[in-house]
């Protein structure tokens, strides 16, 4: 097989999804190992190295075990590896209705449209913002997700003046989620009452239920 057929994955897991507008369904997740960007509230920086290479096709056959046709496929920065593009391309022609997570340092303009794309803005809070790239605001669709984490209140205030000021509300759904054990999410509630924002408050389901680790 070709080069372009082979992806370095750090792991290959079923659970519920935790995040975005699919949360609580049975999915499948697929998680690139690599990422160029190093935010400081990152939960899954054992997938920067940590990996082995699959073919697709052994892909395909692992997640065929799995009794759902919900896939997300995440990182690490999953895009960073080039055939992730026509893997996504693949995954949609066999049926499954696919989620990717991005960082958004790497373009999304050529995400097979078929796949929902959840592009991650980054606040000065998250040490990144200096990598994003902003043009992927151009190729978001209506069916897609924004999502923006929130380290602290000056990055919710931030965070409304860019929502504002791109009319991100009227472009896709924009899930704010407080960083894990560091925002209180009633006060990230009270601030999106207060100032009646058209988002919605996201909590990471899957901490909820397991705590912080890995594989879930």
């Amino acid at each position: 097989m070709s080069k372009s057929e082979h992806l370095k994955i750090n792991e290959i897991f079923y659970s519920v999804q935790g995040e975005s507008t699919r949360i609580g369904l049975p999915t499948i997740f697929i998680r690139l190992t690599g990422c160029p960007m190093r935010c400081v509230y990152c939960d899954t920086a054992y997938a920067f190295h940590d990996g082995r290479n699959y073919t697709f096709e052994q892909i395909f056959e692992e997640i065929k075990q799995y009794d759902t046709k919900f896939v997300t496929v995440t990182g690490g920065e999953p895009l960073a590896q080039k055939p992730c593009f026509d893997f996504i391309n693949q995954l949609s022609d066999m049926g499954y209705q696919v989620s990717i997570e991005t960082g958004g340092a790497v373009s999304i303009e050529n995400i097979d449209p078929r796949a929902k794309i959840i592009l991650d803005i980054k606040t000065p809070g998250s040490g990144e913002i200096k990598n994003y790239d902003w043009n992927n605001l151009a190729f978001i669709k209506p069916d897609d997700e924004i999502k923006i984490v929130i380290t602290n209140q000056d990055d919710y205030e931030w965070a409304k003046t860019i929502i504002l000021k791109e009319n991100l509300a009227n472009k896709a759904e924009i899930l704010l989620s407080p960083v894990y054990g560091q925002v209180n999410p009633e006060d990230l509630a009270s601030w999106i009452l207060k100032d009646r924002l058209r988002v919605r408050l996201q909590l990471q389901l899957h901490k909820v239920i397991w705590g912080d680790k890995k594989g879930v």
